[in-house]
């Protein structure tokens, strides 16, 4: 069985599609040969080399909040999407910086505050 829940415009859409073994293997069939091999998806995903650009972009990030010292979460993330280029690699480099051990979160009136403590 095959359950497709989920909306197509404002319509809810739940569908659910009884499959047998032979439907599965169909399908299957029409699959690309890496999709269907598990050896290939269990390969893990090589480690960016170093020098990357998204380890630019990290160092890039951290590099901002420390010579701020700290730094409204709102106005963090407008200077991160100019830093990035997007907002949706602005939202990822916050949530990095909001798990990292050199960062502590403050809120002040409502609003979270990055605050860089390496060293302290």
């Amino acid at each position: 069985m095959l359950r497709i829940k989920g909306t197509i415009g404002d319509w809810p859409v739940d569908l659910t599609v009884e499959m047998d073994d032979a439907d599965w293997a169909r399908l299957a069939q029409n699959l690309p040969v890496a999709a269907v091999t598990p050896a290939a998806s269990a390969a893990p995903a090589p480690a960016p080399a170093a020098g990357a650009p998204v380890d630019q972009l990290w160092l890039a990030a951290q590099d901002l909040l420390r010579r701020s010292g700290s730094s409204e979460g709102p106005q963090l993330l407008d200077e991160l999407a100019a830093l990035a280029g997007s907002s949706g690699a602005a939202k990822g480099l916050l949530v990095r910086l909001r798990h990292s051990p050199k960062v502590k979160i403050e809120v002040r009136e409502g609003v979270q505050v990055f605050n860089w403590v390496e060293g302290e």
